[in-house]
């Protein structure tokens, strides 16, 4: 009998990747990928353990999954690889707890847990000591081959993995714990699997890592990603490039100008600030300050204007005084980004940051987060608002009727027979370049062209904006009412 499973995602774009290679191994050894977990035999989640926010997610998907579903519940992912010991005392209605090292075997254990079994919990562990110190010789160490993707979304972005692990030491952050020291992908690898996604209807990819400026520096080339830009924009098919989680301290003037000038590549900076007072940034261990940042943001505008800036930042870090934060309100005013993410700052496990003697009530934080949010939300409007009149290319998420029928795609016949009163119906959904998957969109919101769908890259002009996302009129290319899609 074939055995369905439903894999279910949570947390950030790596995670999503992982979970597209799992899919792929299970379908290779003839599993069955459900698309519901109540069609599945067996649900697997990949969990997300970045924050104590995140966990609490995982854990009530967990008994979200154990509570629907008489089949096998296994955990997956981060949260499983990190804290996999005491989430399997904590929640013993799980059937199994798999950690990264099970992936190249998933199949087989999957098997194991439908027969009785219950696989080893993955023991606790710094991942970094798995491989080498210096990033060169991390190349030579054998690791599993790579295996075949299967998308578990159809969309037409799809993420890809440029490298793993992380070797910076961030006072507040666990990832490199867990993830393991940082080890990029072979060049050869990254344009293979663009290629196969493109080929299935892939028109935008982001590339991904936890840390995406140290791309080749353990393949002896740390100006490799400039040049995997432009082999991936020469791909036939392929509309837009976009790079996600640069870091500061590791960008670049060869890699903004790279990003700026190759084709296909979006102008969408995502910089990980994190802070902008030096002080806090130094117990971070983190680098520069709101001085340095605007020097960078400066840099990419001044070749760029309308490029897209977003950040992340931590408010509440230990020992953040009232003037700290004061530099970081004025930094994100003076900064002007598209998009920031606000983050109150919680105390992980085995953090260097976790001992600090300083840490402040959680109360306070919460205050501080609705004070830098709400500073936040302003800013990304009043960027927002400052693109009316931008002309631009939306590349289209979803096309679909207005009033509760939903469309994936309207055929050329629909729209000659139905009339313009019924082209009204219906909206198409996107992002311009300066807007990354979860920042914001644009609609469009005069008739659309009968023949658009998803994967489309429609030429628009910005003629409002609502909050942080944007209404775009489309602009005809060639006097068909369609844009260059």
């Amino acid at each position: 009998m074939t055995i369905r499973v439903a894999l279910l995602t949570l947390g950030c774009a790596r995670n999503e990747v992982d979970s597209d290679g799992l899919a792929g191994r299970l379908v290779a050894a003839g599993y069955e990928i459900a698309a519901e977990p109540g069609r599945a035999d067996v649900v697997v989640v990949n969990t997300c353990g970045f924050i104590e926010a995140a966990r609490a997610e995982s854990v009530e998907t967990l008994l979200a999954a154990r509570e629907s579903n008489a089949g096998p519940v296994i955990a997956v992912g981060c949260m499983a690889q990190r804290h996999g010991v005491e989430l399997a005392a904590a929640m013993p209605e799980l059937d199994a707890v798999l950690g990264f090292d099970d992936y190249p075997e998933i199949a087989d254990r999957i098997a194991a847990v439908v027969q009785g079994h219950r696989p080893a919990v993955p023991a606790p562990g710094d991942r970094r000591r798995l491989l080498p110190l210096s990033p060169v010789a991390r190349q030579q160490v054998a690791r599993p081959a790579e295996p075949p993707r299967h998308r578990l979304d159809t969309g037409p972005v799809a993420s890809v993995a440029l490298a793993s692990g992380c070797d910076r030491h961030c006072t507040f952050c666990a990832i490199p714990s867990f993830r393991g020291s940082f080890i990029s992908r072979p060049a050869a690898a990254v344009m293979a699997e663009v290629q196969s996604l493109v080929a299935t209807g892939v028109r935008e990819v982001i590339l991904v890592s936890e840390n995406t400026t140290s791309y080749g520096k353990d393949l002896g080339n740390p100006r490799l990603l400039e040049g995997l830009l432009a082999e991936l924009a020469g791909i036939d098919g392929l509309l837009r490039i976009r790079l996600a989680y640069l870091q500061p301290a590791e960008i670049r003037a060869e890699l903004i100008e790279a990003m700026i000038s190759t084709p296909r590549v979006a102008n969408y900076f995502d910089l990980s600030f994190q802070h902008a007072s030096p002080g806090v940034l130094r117990r971070m261990r983190r680098f520069g300050g709101a001085e340095a940042f605007l020097e960078i943001i400066d840099s990419i505008r001044d070749l760029a204007p309308a490029a897209g800036i977003r950040s992340n930042v931590i408010v509440g870090f230990p020992g953040e005084a009232v003037d700290d934060l004061d530099v970081l309100l004025s930094f994100l005013v003076e900064a002007r980004l598209d998009a920031i993410g606000v983050f109150g700052y919680s105390a992980e496990e085995g953090t260097e940051a976790a001992g600090f003697a300083d840490a402040l009530p959680e109360v306070e934080i919460a205050s501080r987060v609705r004070t830098v949010s709400e500073v936040a939300e302003i800013v990304m409007a009043q960027r927002a608002q400052a693109r009316v009149g931008e002309p631009g290319a939306v590349l289209l998420d979803s096309v679909g009727r207005r009033r509760g029928v939903d469309t994936n795609h309207v055929s050329a016949d629909q729209g000659a027979h139905s009339g313009e009163g019924a082209r009204r119906l219906l909206t198409a959904i996107g992002r311009a370049e300066h807007q990354g998957p979860e920042d914001s969109h644009t609609t469009i919101t005069q008739p659309v062209g009968p023949s658009w769908a998803p994967g489309d890259l429609i030429d628009v002009r910005i003629v409002s904006s609502v909050g942080v996302d944007l209404v775009g009129a489309a602009m005809p290319a060639d006097g068909s009412g369609r844009g260059s899609g």
